[in-house]
């Protein structure tokens, strides 16, 4: 096999890539040998393996083995050390980024008082942390390291005392005074390295390869030189590696595939042309294009989209061309290559093809205009663009034009599509939202995989592990140590298991637990009040003396948590062991230290929070003790012995994880996601380019000011919008029969349009430019679709709309007659136990929420999950009842058992606040005196009913059957006159008057009761006592309550079927508005009720009853769903009236504020 340098152009990738199989198979090395392929990316890497793979009937080689994939840098530094030898080029390099990060953290502090470094000690002020000479040393390294690349003959000028920069042209010009440190600093650093590595920069390096390699004859390969090299879908190397490989064609056989988006030379129609010393272009011009043409002629005679957007990739190709003598292998490649430019015709059928046959024939806007017909938009799918709300709904939208593209083409697979966004990161949670929601055996269910996610975004144990790292500045709340024993990893260790965590969870609330370690850790972030109350020891304290008293007395201030108790009591050894553990690892990380110490702690952290196993957590563990490892010694070459503070030692280990390598899987049968990354051309039959929003992309980074290379620009010189720009032109080539663009282009709060992405817009305006639609259309409106905000908007589900879904589930709702799609009701279940006055006060109170409690088991109530993270500085409605109710509970007992109210109620309270239910300091007394305001009031209207009512009676078994449905219970709190009459007498925590008017909605389940006390056939008071006034029920006709009783009961059954149309406040409304079932929706009481229901007004605080009760909000979304049919009307005559008509014919005497 000839050595030397081969170059295959084209304008498809896979033709490169059956050529490169062919030559492969033709031409195999020896059984031994590997094949050593560069690529710049894993999809180019595993895309060339299945190629390779396949059947020698299908073009392949029927097998992907014995091959050396590498990326360039790390294969071209193994060539420096080849040729130059090893004993003469260490394994890496002290000039290298990482190495040079740590060198210059330690030699930075010791520059800073030398004049030149001024406008560096500026920067570094007030840096306590170190954090800003961290991100210093790391910005200065990376821009050392390009310039060994891209400058190396400004480190040779400095090097040698030289202060210039010499220029693209050949000049050189002295630096300016404020930048005069950075060659004193590159001076620094040579001066800092043992004299014996001095030469070991990539920059010094290559010129001594260069020399060096002419010495070597051509017939002589250097050891460790592979005999052929094949490098494919590169789209960018800068020129110093261009020549490693033109030296290195002495030896080695070369097969170079460079994707070529045009056939002619357009080496000319971009700036900076000049620039280009190549005295010969690969490609011929274009018949008919002048050999010169001015810079404002260029539109004339080249195609604006390749002139925008090629800028990357001309340079590439026409810097390859100073090495590429291609008369001199084209012969030698015909016998299995008869063309070394593979350019083929991408078609003339559809919008796509015409704009990606343009560019290949290098048409400018004129011809383009001339040359196409008008589109027909209606069967012409090759191009769209789409316009919506919110990257979900971005991914909502595609997922449904995947359904429809798959089901219109039987051949297209979900492996023959790729979606590509500027950060997959970002889009990921969507993705896995949508995507991921669809089980296997739904028929919208389409295989799916994201790539080029680091393990750092989505590996649980290097999340626990960055957290972990995070503890001196951590408040420990109770989410943040939930979701550590989330882990498994770190469950296995403690011996912790995953069924326990519930209960766990349970004792963690009911200790009160909220946030922080003990108070010594909260003192530590500089708050003004550090108790040791609800934190973490608090609560382990609690349950310690839970576990050893139960419910005993309080020891030493420490109220027991009486919970804890048998077998389960064991799980508290494994949270005390972690909790111990967290105090030592916050106690050792809150201190710096230098490099070794550090190795040591992070060592013992790994070993002592996480189990180690042989999946991939064992795989994650294995890397971090290595990555830890590498760090260690890197520090130690440099010498660096500075203490270091945990912020930098942090972010540089888990920044190692942030990356993906060439071994992510990235073809599997499936949809592929992935971020649009330079040098990935590969081709797809649908390609669909999400999150192409203005100022996302291309992607905004903002130079640093002391970049020396954006002053004076060379050809291969790496720009992030450059490759931004090259990337979307590959992407827009690449794709075989459809490209789809969609970005966020109104706002999700007002509608507000929002541009696309400049490229995006520059393509737009091209097509309008270039194109027609027939019938005179409007080209760009006809390929735009215009999303609506949700995804169940009835512009998805009419006929004759271009909008269309495939979420079915959306669809219920959609027909404009409700009565006709309303849900048929359940079929009647057997009742399973007994019915509790409980479960028919809370059917009674709210017959929609029962609805979905009692027979759907669905709870809408959201917990707030932050509420246990916070003390509780203030107390909820429901907290305030809850504590009320057992401060009147213990008062109650201490008149029954002639002890001091007003002692048990300060012991109470004592007692609450020691549990941790109260804030902390001067919190609890001001929310204790609240709890206790009432009572005074309360317990004395008590006492004078008691005196009405002296005489203590028995609780009263209830076992009633009515319509097959069994209640039982006891009713209890009754009491006796001296006439013999019978009461029940209740205490209620809450207010049951406002405005002087009872709060009939919170009387019924009173009413319920109250019903129930006459089943037996006796009458019954009912005296209802609360902190704002006192109601009483007198006692009904027995007749009466047996009516309206089975009246309930029957409601009952109805409702365990289907949601009733019943508001209970909006009812009691309308009753009070005198609403009868004749009444209209647009009478008084219809009004009053509508305002009641759906009222709106956050500015005034008001809100309708729809608005705080998400079951209402379900079923009965407004009060035209909720009137319709009548039946609200009638159900609130049925069960609401009865009250109100029965509490307006008693005296109000008890009604008082």
């Amino acid at each position: 096999m000839n050595s030397g340098l081969m170059v295959l152009h084209g304008n498809h990738s896979e033709a490169l890539r059956d050529i490169l199989v062919s030559w492969m198979a033709a031409h195999p090395l020896s059984p031994l040998e590997n094949e050593v392929i560069l690529v710049q990316s894993n999809g180019i890497n595993q895309w060339l393996k299945l190629a390779l793979a396949h059947d020698v009937s299908e073009g392949g080689c029927g097998i992907a083995a014995a091959l050396d994939i590498k990326l360039p840098a790390r294969f071209f530094w193994q060539v420096y050390r080849a040729v130059l030898g090893k004993d003469q080029v260490p394994d890496s390099s002290p000039f290298d980024r990482p190495l040079l990060t740590w060198r210059l953290i330690r030699l930075l502090p010791e520059l800073l008082p030398e004049p030149v470094f001024a406008p560096l000690a500026r920067f570094l002020k007030d840096d306590g942390d170190m954090r800003k000479l961290h991100q210093l040393a790391q910005r200065l390294a990376d821009l050392f390291d390009q310039y060994q690349v891209y400058r190396a003959d400004w480190l040779e000028d400095w090097g040698n005392g030289l202060d210039v920069l010499r220029t693209s042209r050949k000049g050189s010009e002295p630096l300016p005074e404020n930048l005069l440190w950075q060659p004193q600093l590159w001076r620094a650093l040579l001066a800092d390295v043992p004299e014996s590595e001095r030469g070991t920069s990539r920059a010094a390096l290559h010129q001594r390869f260069l020399q060096h390699a002419q010495t070597i004859p051509e017939d002589e390969r250097p050891a460790g030189l592979p005999a052929r090299l094949i490098v494919f879908g590169i789209s960018s190397l800068p020129q110093q590696s261009l020549e490693v490989l033109a030296v290195l064609g002495r030896w080695t056989h070369i097969f170079m595939c460079v994707h070529n988006p045009c056939e002619h030379d357009w080496s000319d129609i971009i700036a900076d042309k000049d620039l280009l010393r190549a005295e010969r272009a690969r490609q011929r011009r274009k018949p008919g294009m002048p050999q010169v043409i001015a810079e404002g002629d260029l539109h004339q005679h080249a195609h604006p989209l390749l002139a925008a957007w090629g800028k990357q990739g001309r340079d590439y190709i026409g810097l390859l061309n100073e090495y590429d003598n291609h008369e001199s292998y084209a012969s030698t490649l015909a016998p299995v290559i008869p063309r070394i430019d593979l350019f083929t015709s991408n078609g003339e059928d559809t919008l796509l093809h015409q704009l990606q046959e343009d560019i290949l024939q290098l048409r400018p806007l004129a011809e383009t205009q001339e040359k196409w017909p008008e589109i027909d938009t209606l069967k012409d799918e090759s191009l769209r663009f789409s316009i919506t709300h919110s990257a979900q709904r971005e991914v909502e939208v595609l997922h449904d034009r995947l359904l429809a593209a798959l089901a219109a083409d039987p051949t297209l697979k979900a492996r023959d599509i790729i979606v590509m966004v500027p950060d997959i990161n970002g889009y990921a949670p969507h993705i896995q939202a949508v995507f991921g929601l669809m089980e296997r055996s739904d028929p919208r269910y389409i295989p799916f995989t994201v790539a080029d996610q680091g393990p750092r975004q989505n590996n649980p144990l290097l999340g626990a592990l960055e957290s972990l790292l995070t503890l001196p500045q951590s408040r420990f709340a109770v989410s943040d140590l939930l979701d550590l024993l989330d882990v498994p990893s770190v469950r296995q260790r403690f011996g912790i298991g995953e069924e326990q965590l519930p209960l766990l969870h349970r004792w963690i609330s009911a200790a009160n637990v909220r946030w922080g370690l003990h108070a010594e850790q909260r003192q530590s972030l500089e708050l003004p009040l550090s108790p040791e109350q609800n934190s973490w020891f608090f609560g382990l304290q609690r349950m310690l003396l839970g576990y050893a008293v139960g419910s005993g007395d309080a020891w030493q201030g420490i109220e027991p948590l009486d919970e804890i108790g048998g077998l389960e009591a064991a799980l508290i050894g494994p949270l005390s062991h972690l909790l111990n553990c967290l105090d030592e690892t916050w106690r050792q990380l809150s201190e710096p230290a230098p490099p070794q110490v550090w190795g040591e702690r992070l060592q013992a952290l790994l070993s002592g929070y996480f189990a180690e196993d042989d999946g991939d957590d064992g795989f994650i563990l294995v890397r971090l003790h290595t990555e830890l490892e590498t760090w260690l010694q890197a520090c130690e070459s440099v010498n660096l012995q500075a203490e270091l503070p945990l912020s930098v030692v942090r972010e540089h280990w888990l920044a190692q994880f942030d990356q993906s390598g060439l071994t992510q899987p990235f073809f599997g049968g499936a949809v592929t996601f992935a971020t649009l990354m330079p040098m990935r051309a590969i081709p797809f039959r649908h390609v669909y380019l999400l999150g192409m929003n203005d100022g996302d992309y291309p992607r905004n980074r903002v130079p640093m000011d002391f970049d020396l290379m954006g002053r004076d620009y060379r050809p291969g010189d790496r720009s992030r919008r450059e490759d931004d720009r090259y990337l979307f032109l590959e992407a827009l080539l690449s794709a075989r029969e459809r490209l789809h663009i969609s970005w966020v282009g109104r706002s999700i709060h007002d509608n507000t349009e929002r541009p696309p992405s400049v490229l995006v817009a520059q393509l737009r305006d091209h097509l309008a430019a270039g194109w027609k639609a027939q019938n005179d259309g409007d080209l760009i409106h006809a390929l735009t679709a215009e999303h609506r905000l949700q995804p169940f908007n009835r512009d998805y589900f009419s006929k004759g709309s271009e909008l269309f879904s495939y979420a079915h589930e959306w669809r219920a709702g959609m027909d404009a007659d409700i009565s006709a799609d309303a849900p048929q009701p359940l079929p009647p279940v057997g009742q399973e136990g007994a019915l509790t006055l409980r479960q028919l006060a809370d059917f009674l109170s709210d017959p929609v929420r029962s609805f979905f409690r009692q027979r759907l088991n669905i709870y809408f109530e959201l917990e707030d999950a932050g509420s246990e993270d916070q003390e509780p500085f203030d107390i909820n409605a429901l907290e305030n009842w809850r504590l009320q109710d057992e401060l009147i509970r213990a008062q109650k007992w201490a008149l029954e058992a002639g002890e001091s109210r007003q002692d048990i109620l300060r012991q109470q309270l004592e007692r609450i606040e020691r549990r941790g239910e109260l804030a902390p300091g001067e919190f609890a007394a001001v929310l204790s005196e609240d709890l206790a305001e009432p009572m005074e009031t309360l317990f004395a209207s008590y006492q004078s009913v008691l005196d009405e009512w002296p005489q203590t009676l028995a609780n009263e078994a209830l076992s009633a059957e009515t319509a097959g449905v069994i209640v039982s219970d006891w009713l209890g709190d009754l009491r006796a006159n001296a006439s013999g009459d019978r009461a029940r007498v209740v205490l209620e925590s809450i207010g049951i008057i406002k405005d002087r008017n009872y709060r009939l909605d919170r009387l019924l389940p009173y009413w319920v009761a109250h019903l129930a006390g006459h089943l037996g056939g006796q009458p019954m008071h009912s005296i209802i006592i609360s902190k704002n006034g006192t109601a009483e029920l007198p006692p009904l006709e027995i007749a009466d309550a047996q009516a309206l009783w089975e009246q309930l009961i029957e409601t009952w059954q109805q409702g365990q079927l289907r949601p009733l149309p019943l508001a209970v406040k909006t009812a009691f409304v309308w009753l009070k508005k005198d609403g009868t079932a004749q009444s209209l929706p647009d009478s008084d009481a219809g009004l009053a009720a509508r305002d009641a229901y759906e009222n709106h007004d956050p500015a005034n605080m008001k809100f309708g009853e729809r608005d705080s009760n998400p079951y209402l909000a379900r079923a009965w979304p407004d009060f035209a769903t909720l009137w319709s049919g009548g039946e609200f009307a009638e159900l609130a005559d049925k069960l609401l009236a009865p009250l109100k008509n029965h509490l307006s014919r008693s005296s109000k005497k008890g009604a008082k504020e």
